[in-house]
């Protein structure tokens, strides 16, 4: 066989061999930085969630007929839920170091709700129009939630990514980061002269001060956001004060001015979110089956969310009973999204994920420390506000660091499997090539027409259809898991290009010994709840 020389020789160790676990973290899963590390690295999570609170708060209560009051209420509610669940999920769910927070996923099905005819009454009061739509929403969560609590604690997910293999793997967790593309640069570029400086400064101080101050470089990894954040908005601050935005056009300054959201003014100071504060939920069967099938797009994304955080958290990956407790978990905290009515369902905060890699800090009590901050400025409102007002182009310019950090760990998985194989290079490149190009024909067709490709008169059977196929991570990750468990899979080969040799361990949740440190439950709870 001609040769190409070069290669290493069949006796030479492999340069760069495959690792269970990532290493170069500074504290993984298990061991806590000191205090006041700890409780900065905290706020840091919480600072970084925040902007896809505010997002989509900002995004669907002004179409609901809300204002500034509501906006801040929604946004406190958000914050509250979210910090209840991020402890549910690190004490009972998966164990890992994961923020469960408001998820875009949901975002499409709930305008489809606030477009609903029934809402159009002319004789309603802004007010009331925005309290009987969020009543709507509500009742769909709370129907919806059940599909991950009975997938999640029946053991049915467990079943399912048993079959998940690294090569299937790839697709699912590079594009659950890839995939968000869009929230990056265009949200940068909104405001550029705030936007670029961030990004510039945030990659300067996360990559190469650390070479500069030896010292302190763990520092520089760990507070970067932190560090960039307040450059920035200082900076923002100033060019507001100074004037540069009074000739500005109405969008510019709405997304360039640190003073615009309205939000400081809106928040009460004190104020405990609590549920039905909006009235008892209302129930609608389409509108309800819709939400489920978000709830399972979201369940998807969140599964790839879960390997990506177990990855920066330098655990072993994660066993099926325990992703499938996860999920289960995470079906309680859309529940309680829908008893509490944030506006939309909850699920792994993927910006979260790659924040762990940027700081290197996996560790479990950094983020129950930042769900601690999330509750505590949702109770007190001004407080929370002030925060809550950074700029968009901020945090879009996190997300660029962000989202490609988890894009990458998506990427890594491939060192387990055989990349000279023309079976994985084709599930490899069709499924992400797909989950790129399909999304891409809905989220366009949807920007033009104003509707979906899929375009009835049941507007449920619409969310039902153009939902998933809207979503990068749900297209290549289930498209690469069917092509992966049904092409020549019996071949004797094929299971070692797939990597499954290397998770085969992994399987059970007693394979491998390391999973008790990782995963047990607390306050001895395995002893009544084991793990399969």
């Amino acid at each position: 066989m001609a040769g190409g020389g070069g290669g290493a020789k069949a006796d030479e160790p492999a340069p760069h061999p495959p690792k269970d676990q990532l290493l170069g973290i500074y504290y993984c899963l298990t061991s806590p930085p000191t205090w006041p590390e700890a409780i900065l690295l905290g706020f840091q999570h919480y600072l970084v969630m925040l902007s896809t609170t505010v997002i989509i708060s900002t995004a669907l209560v002004p179409q609901m007929g809300g204002g500034n009051e509501e906006k801040a209420k929604v946004i406190q509610t958000l914050l509250f839920v979210a910090g209840l669940n991020t402890l549910l999920q690190s004490l009972f769910g998966s164990r890992l170091p994961a923020v469960i927070g408001g998820s875009y996923t949901f975002v499409p099905t709930t305008i489809s709700i606030i477009l609903a005819s029934r809402f159009s009454s002319s004789t309603d009061t802004p007010d009331q129009k925005f309290k009987k739509t969020m009543r709507a929403i509500q009742g769909s969560l709370i129907v919806a939630s059940t599909l991950q609590i009975v997938l999640g604690f029946s053991g049915l997910w467990r079943n399912v990514t048993r079959f998940l293999s690294p090569l299937s793997a790839v697709p699912l967790v590079a594009l659950v980061g890839f995939g968000l593309y869009e929230l990056g640069f265009p949200g940068v570029a909104k405001c550029v002269e705030i936007g670029l400086p961030e990004l510039i400064i945030l990659v300067f101080i996360s990559q190469y001060l650390p070479h500069v101050i030896r010292k302190g470089e763990r520092h520089c990894h760990y507070f970067a956001v932190i560090f960039a954040v307040v450059i920035v908005w200082i900076y923002a601050h100033l060019l507001t004060v100074g004037g540069a935005y009074n000739g500005a056009a109405p969008r510019t300054q709405n997304t360039c001015r640190t003073d615009r959201a309205g939000l400081i003014a809106g928040a009460p100071w004190i104020r405990v979110p609590y549920p039905f504060q909006w009235g008892t939920p209302s129930f609608d069967a389409g509108e309800a089956f819709a939400m489920m099938m978000a709830s399972f797009v979201a369940l998807v994304e969140s599964t790839g969310g879960f390997m990506a955080v177990a990855r920066y958290s330098s655990a072993t990956h994660t066993p099926p009973s325990i992703l499938s407790r996860g999920v289960g978990w995470q079906g309680v905290g859309i529940l309680l999204s829908g008893l509490f009515g944030t506006g939309t369902g909850s699920s792994v905060s993927i910006e979260n994920a790659g924040l762990l890699g940027l700081t290197r800090v996996g560790s479990r009590r950094v983020v129950q420390i930042s769900a601690g901050f999330m509750i505590f400025f949702s109770i007190l409102g001004k407080f929370g506000a002030v925060f809550a007002s950074i700029p968009a182009p901020i945090f879009a310019a996190l997300y660029c660091l962000l989202f490609a950090y988890v894009g990458a760990v998506g990427l890594s998985f491939l060192q387990f499997c055989n990349l000279n194989s023309f079976r994985t290079k084709f599930i490899l490149g069709f499924s992400i090539f797909m989950g790129l190009s399909v999304p891409q024909y809905f989220n366009e067709y949807t920007a033009v027409n104003g509707y979906g490709p899929v375009h009835t008169g049941a507007r449920w059977f619409n969310d039902i259809i153009n939902v998933p196929f809207s979503s990068e991570a749900f297209v290549a990750g289930i498209l690469a898991y069917f092509l992966d468990n049904t092409l020549h899979r019996k071949d004797s080969s094929v299971r070692k290009d797939r990597g499954r040799h290397w998770w085969d361990k992994y399987r059970t949740f007693k394979g491998d010994s390391r999973s008790e440190e990782f995963y047990a439950l607390p306050f001895n709870l395995n002893k009544y709840f084991p793990s399969v």
